[in-house]
């Protein structure tokens, strides 16, 4: 696939990958749980992380591997890991990503 000419000749081409990295990047969350939430010792951990898409569905992997879904939704993996007595199952979104650049 080739690509065509800028629309704008004074944005080199370049910078209007990365735009087009950044505006199509999926979102990265990691599924939690937490034990005793609101307590002092309160204790969490990660089971699962998730790669979710704008526009299709969430893939979710365990944190040892075992586990691959698909889903509809990111919020459909908290169903794959329900909650306990004393435990809280959420998700944890990592923040978009600002920058773009050429690996070297």
């Amino acid at each position: 696939m080739t690509a065509a000419p800028s629309p704008n000749p004074h944005i080199p081409f370049d910078q209007e990958l990365y735009a087009l990295v950044l505006d199509t990047a999926p979102r990265l969350f990691a599924v939690v749980q937490v034990c005793d939430e609101g307590h002092p010792d309160a204790d969490g951990w990660v089971v699962a992380w998730g790669l979710a898409d704008h526009t299709g569905p969430a893939h979710v992997i365990s944190l040892d591997g075992r586990a691959r879904l698909t889903l509809a939704s990111p919020e459909r993996a908290l169903r794959h890991y329900p909650q306990q007595s004393g435990i809280t199952t959420r998700l944890i979104w990592l923040t978009q990503p600002t920058t773009a650049a050429q690996a070297a």
